[in-house]
């Protein structure tokens, strides 16, 4: 095998797949990039058998072949190189591979490719198309929500559905939940999924930013596979059945608040400068006409403060873990929010009028200390 590429290219290549090398393993070949020559073009490729990612190198074929090569030892030596001159890649017979580039020349000792675990097949009957802009977006817009433990490998996934035009995501971890709607420029077959949370941290990192590219994502009983910019990232699926998440999301309110929403962030973000993680305490909103003030009580001081509100309903004392309130507010782009409140023993939620978000926030019990 001999390969030619530009070190920008070939970089970029390593560094999408790279993502899906798992650190520790029992199988080392999973540890090693594939690269795969053998056809018209050169495939560079991951895999920890629960994410595979698979992407086009741009460079110049003048031996066919194939090889796996040591993926943190591989990116290393490309990274360092000068980038100045080509990189020239070759391989013999017996898997000796040479890195040259300029003066600089790396020999190092690759693995069979026949022991390569590939990316699984995916059948292209049942997909959803998207672009890469509001996959990336919607992502970013609720995988907050997510459990970071796995005692409920539910909770850590989150869940799609598209029913005709319509794509939902939805992430929860029992003190919240983040829902994200958005329409799509076709009707397609019914689908329902749950991708693991990591799977799609990873996507994310790689999806750009072109409104105008389209992402198609394919599914299977175990699988989905997201195909995007010569670049396919097969996740395994979470199985098990999703909560019913319309019956948890509540209707009824006696309070609406209507409130500018990055001055609400700025007001509840000064409060968690003093909330360390071993004090954890509310944020206390006291909900009147005209104005809702903010309170908190920490052992490591107090804050106070007050920002005008619209206000239809109950007057109303509730606690909230800020961090809830936090991120909700980071991820939507309206101007102003507004907040549905039932009881100070009730979530409330923030909803917009088209319904294309829901982020509801379950509240924490205080006392009187507490503001």
């Amino acid at each position: 095998m001999k390969l030619i590429f530009k070190q920008e290219n070939l970089l970029a290549a390593i560094n999408t797949v790279a993502k899906a090398v798992p650190v520790r393993t029992t199988m080392s070949i999973l540890q090693c990039i594939l690269i795969d020559a053998s056809g018209s073009d050169i495939h560079l490729t991951g895999n920890n058998t629960d994410l595979g990612i698979e992407t086009v190198a741009d460079g110049e074929i003048v031996e066919h072949g194939r090889i796996c090569l040591e993926a943190k030892l591989f990116s290393e030596i490309i990274r360092k190189l000068s980038g100045g001159e080509d990189i020239v890649i070759t391989s013999d017979e017996k898997l000796v591979t040479v890195i040259q580039s300029g003066p600089s020349k790396f020999r190092i000792q690759g693995r069979d490719a026949e022991e390569y675990t590939y990316v699984p097949h995916i059948e292209r009957d049942l997909y959803v198309a998207i672009s890469e802009f509001r996959l990336k977006e919607i992502i970013r817009q609720t995988i907050f929500a997510l459990s970071p433990n796995d005692s409920n490998p539910l909770m850590t996934g989150e869940y799609l559905t598209v029913h005709e035009n319509q794509l939902m995501l939805c992430a929860l971890d029992g003190h919240r939940i983040a829902l994200r709607k958005v329409a799509l420029r076709d009707s397609y077959k019914d689908i329902s999924a749950i991708l693991p949370g990591k799977s799609l941290q990873e996507i994310s990192r790689i999806l750009g930013d072109d409104a105008e590219s389209e992402v198609l994502i394919f599914f299977d009983e175990n699988h989905a596979m997201f195909e995007f910019n010569r670049t396919v990232v097969v996740t395994r699926l979470i199985d098990g059945e999703y909560f019913n998440v319309a019956q948890m999301l509540p209707h009824d309110y006696q309070t609406r608040v209507k409130v500018n929403r990055q001055m609400f962030l700025n007001e509840i973000d000064k409060a968690t400068i003093l909330i360390h993680e071993s004090d954890k305490k509310p944020v206390v909103f006291k909900i009147s006409d005209g104005e809702m003030q903010i309170r908190l009580n920490s052992t490591y001081g107090q804050m106070n403060t007050e920002i005008g509100i619209e206000k239809n309903g109950d007057d109303l004392t509730i606690g909230f873990n800020p961090t809830f309130f936090i991120d909700a507010l980071r991820n939507i782009d309206d101007e102003e929010v507004t907040i549905y409140l039932l009881n100070s023993k009730s979530p409330c939620f923030l909803r917009d009028d088209a319904d294309s978000y829901i982020y509801l926030i379950l509240p924490v019990n205080f006392g009187p200390e507490d503001y």
